[in-house]
């Protein structure tokens, strides 16, 4: 018999929103098993070192309390076919789900070796609430060897890059919001209660 599918999850989360929580656990739902990783996005500016954004996705994921969903965060590396051949060396009988959300589907054509990756491993696209996807993106991954599908999950339109400018409790799980304080991430330096559940 078969192995069902395991989701290769890799976000440069700065920091973990909502929508990473809700997005895990959609993928649990959908794969049945899914590896997370704080990724180091070359393509991206980040406001906290790698390190402590694996932090918070460790805590992300603790609070989320799934067995189905695990931090590997040996996986991260800068390329992404890197982390491919690691996660098959781990996995070596398993069929990989490549996943990424709508707003780097775009980018994928143009990471290192991209037709490799796709020829791989079977890539997910997940578009965020509120930031619809161009679907013409799909074509030149389609042209690169790959088969990509669309998921739509139920993933609020939370952005880190909001949270970044405008720290909010309403925007960051409760479980990460002491944390983003005591690091002073963000511009957080003073004490505040998180939201009540």
């Amino acid at each position: 018999m078969s192995q069902p599918p395991l989701a290769l999850f890799g976000t440069s989360a700065d920091p973990p929103t909502a929508g990473h929580r809700a997005l895990l656990a959609g993928l649990a739902n959908h794969y049945g098993q899914v590896a997370t990783w704080a990724s180091d996005n070359p393509l991206k500016h980040h406001g906290a070192p790698l390190a402590l954004r694996a932090d918070l996705l460790q805590a992300l994921v603790n609070d989320l309390a799934d067995p189905r969903v695990e931090l590997v965060q040996s996986l991260s590396s800068p390329r992404a076919l890197e982390t491919l051949e690691r996660a098959e060396a781990r996995w070596p009988q398993r069929p990989l789900v490549f996943v990424v959300g709508g707003d780097l589907a775009e980018q994928v054509p143009r990471w290192h070796r991209a037709a490799d990756l796709l020829q791989r491993c079977r890539l997910a696209v997940v578009p965020r609430q509120g930031y619809p996807l161009n679907p013409g993106c799909l074509e030149p991954l389609r042209q690169l060897g790959g088969s990509p599908e669309l998921l739509n999950l139920p993933v609020p339109a939370s952005a880190s890059s909001a949270i970044r400018e405008q720290p909010s409790p309403e925007l960051v799980p409760p479980v990460l919001w002491a944390e983003l304080v005591k690091h002073n991430l963000y511009g957080l330096g003073q004490p505040s209660s998180p939201p009540a559940r």
